[in-house]
C-alpha cells in the first residue's frame, strides 16, 4: 500500500456496511477481512484496489507468461527485417498484445545480446531502424520454439489428465 491510502483509511471513519465487511488487512494479504472500526473512505479505497489486487494478479501471472512469447516471437518475425512498429503491428495480429514501452527495451537488450542486428534505413522520409535476427538469434529462437514445443505438449497432457480425474 502507499501512504496516502493507509493515511486515509487511519484517519476516516466508519460508516457503511460495505466499509464493516472490509479491513485494511486487504493491503497486506490482498483478502477482504472483517474490521471492528471499518473507515469511512475505505469502501472507496478498498473495493477499487481489491479488485484491481485480484486482476492484478492474474495479470502479473500472464504478464510473466507473456514476456518470453514476446522474446521468441520477435526472433521468428524478425528473420525478415522489420522496423520497431512494424514489429508491434505483427505481433498484435498474431495476437500477442504488447505495449511500446516494453518492446522498444526488449529489441535493445535483444541487439545488445547479439540475437538482434540493426540498420538505419533514411531512404524513405522518415528514417527507421531496422531489426533482424542474427544466426546467433536464429539458433536461440530454434531452441526456444523447440522447448515451447515440448511445454505445449507437456502442458496439454496435464491438462488432459486433469479432465479425467
Amino acid at each position: 500500500p502507499n501512504r496516502w491510502s493507509a493515511v486515509v483509511l487511519r484517519k476516516a471513519a466508519a460508516t457503511t456496511d460495505t466499509a464493516r465487511r472490509y479491513s485494511p488487512t486487504c493491503w497486506v494479504n490482498h483478502r477482504p477481512a472483517r474490521c471492528p472500526t471499518p473507515p469511512r473512505l475505505f469502501t472507496i479505497v478498498c473495493d477499487s484496489q481489491y479488485s484491481a489486487r485480484v486482476s492484478t494478479s492474474q495479470d502479473v501471472h500472464l504478464q510473466e507468461l507473456r514476456r518470453g512469447t514476446v522474446v521468441l516471437a520477435s526472433l521468428l518475425i524478425l528473420r525478415t527485417p522489420e522496423y520497431g512498429y512494424r514489429l508491434l503491428e505483427s505481433l498484435a495480429a498474431a495476437g500477442i498484445d504488447v505495449d511500446a514501452n516494453t518492446l522498444y527495451p526488449l529489441l535493445r537488450r535483444l541487439e545488445k545480446q547479439g540475437l538482434l542486428a540493426s540498420d538505419w534505413n533514411t531512404d524513405d522520409t522518415r528514417p527507421r531502424k531496422y531489426y533482424e535476427t542474427t544466426a546467433a538469434g536464429r539458433e536461440v529462437s530454434d531452441h526456444l520454439a523447440a522447448d515451447w514445443a515440448r511445454l505445449n505438449v507437456a502442458l496439454q497432457e496435464l491438462a488432459s489428465e486433469g479432465k479425467r480425474s
